[in-house]
């Protein structure tokens, strides 16, 4: 039985899988990042706007 789950990618196929899961990080983030900003620009439009309590 083979004790290392994982499969024997070559070295051009492991930097391919590398560089993809860069790049979905890189977008998770942006897209993480515009959240954030959405978020914080809705609730500065309620304080401005004097919301009630």
């Amino acid at each position: 039985m083979n004790p290392d789950p994982r499969p024997d990618l070559s070295v051009p196929h492991a930097d391919l899988v590398r560089k993809r899961q860069r790049t979905r990080a890189a977008v998770l983030g942006v897209i993480l990042g515009a959240f954030v900003v959405l978020v914080f620009a809705i609730t500065i439009a309620k304080i401005k706007a004097g919301m009630p309590h």
